[in-house]
């Protein structure tokens, strides 16, 4: 069965408002409990997920040995952008509208992690013509913080500034940019520093990248985790004592040895319009009138690879939570969900990313389940 997320209880939804209610505010409750502090931090790991780190703990103790809030489920599709716009809105995908690395916004494939054109063609910049304060308009938690007088701030890499993704998602604090661990750290520890309350969101890429390149659990992945072990207990160590350091991650991830390309499949490819997702979570709209035999194709050919669904259905069964109407038009056709060790590809439109051995973007709970660590400053 799928892992469906745990929208309203224990999603990455739920986070940001958890630390805001222990700062004073007054956001919605759900299972998610932080005690009151009077500045919060929360590191995003990207790619660190709760099955993964439990397999490797040796290799990251001190993070072993951290309370776990948690588990809680990313979201789907479980992928970044669609992860940190949950995080950064305390929406779930059907409300804020990014529904998947790639999806249609009026008659453009967006890809959201680049804000830019999506497919085989040379990629167009959309943040003129798809504004991302319009692709994402609801306000964001760090917005919200803000407006309650918190002093908030984004620790991530310097190229992400004013991105289009860091502008839907995490538009409201001040951009701290950083370039290695080590300033990561100590920017993160800065943003808490001061007798008022202050919030800080940071972020950290290269254990995700281990895991594409390498495959998850790999020797590199786990010198990588090594290496956030010892920055999260860097950062630890220099919390001022008011202070609370949440981690977490934006999804798990997979091996996959199972592909279907879907840009040399005639099968998955006929009366197809246009094809968004990735590999493990596909949004597929269909050609007028092709939506039933592009369905039933592509059952045909996943099999039990994966979970194949009319659109209608799978926000019927809350995948995305509950959509909003001005979000509908986003969702695939059909919507694909791989199993197993299954992956859709697109050699020809997605050439580096097809070519990885680790993928996450699915409903299995090794893709769902993150961790939320607390540790208070001392």
């Amino acid at each position: 069965m799928p892992e469906v997320p745990r929208y309203g209880r224990r999603s990455l939804a739920e986070v940001l408002p958890a630390l805001m209610r222990a700062l004073g505010m007054p956001e919605p409750e759900s299972e998610l409990v932080v005690e009151p502090v009077r500045a919060a931090a929360l590191l995003l790991v990207d790619g660190l997920g709760r099955e993964l780190l439990d397999a490797h703990a040796a290799d990251a103790p001190f993070l072993a040995a951290l309370p776990d809030a948690g588990p809680v489920t990313v979201g789907f599709p479980s992928s970044t952008s669609i992860s940190l716009a949950s995080l950064g809105t305390g929406l779930p995908p059907g409300a804020h509208g990014l529904l998947g690395i790639a999806f249609r916004v009026d008659d453009v494939l967006l890809d959201s992690l680049k804000w830019t054109s999506h497919g085989a063609g040379e990629a167009v910049d959309l943040r003129e013509s798809r504004p991302p304060e319009q692709v994402q308009p609801a306000p964001t938690a760090l917005e919200r913080a803000a407006a309650d007088g918190v002093g908030v701030s984004v620790v991530s890499n310097r190229a992400f500034r004013g991105s289009g993704l860091t502008r839907a998602a995490l538009r409201g604090g001040r951009f701290r940019a950083v370039h290695a661990m080590g300033d990561l750290a100590a920017e993160t520890v800065a943003a808490l520093a001061g007798p008022d309350r202050r919030l800080c969101y940071a972020y950290h890429a290269d254990l995700d990248a281990m895991g594409h390149l390498h495959g998850p659990g790999s020797l590199a992945w786990r010198l990588q985790l090594a290496q956030v072990d010892r920055l999260v207990q860097r950062i630890v160590e220099n919390l001022p004592p008011d202070a609370v350091l949440a981690v977490t991650g934006d999804h798990g991830m997979v091996s996959v040895d199972r592909l279907f390309d879907a840009d040399t499949d005639d099968a998955l490819r006929h009366g197809v319009a246009l094809l968004g997702g990735d590999a493990r979570a596909r949004h597929v709209y269909a050609r007028p009138g092709a939506a039933d035999d592009v369905l039933a194709a592509w059952r045909e050919v996943l099999g039990d690879d994966a979970w194949v669904v009319p659109g209608p259905e799978a926000v019927a069964q809350g995948w995305f939570g509950p959509v909003a109407p001005a979000m509908l038009d986003r969702v695939g056709d059909v919507v694909v969900a791989t199993r197993g060790t299954a992956a859709v590809i697109r050699s020809e439109a997605e050439p580096l990313i097809s070519r990885m051995p680790g993928q996450h973007g699915s409903l299995s709970s090794a893709e769902q389940l993150v961790p939320l660590l607390l540790a208070r400053g001392g």
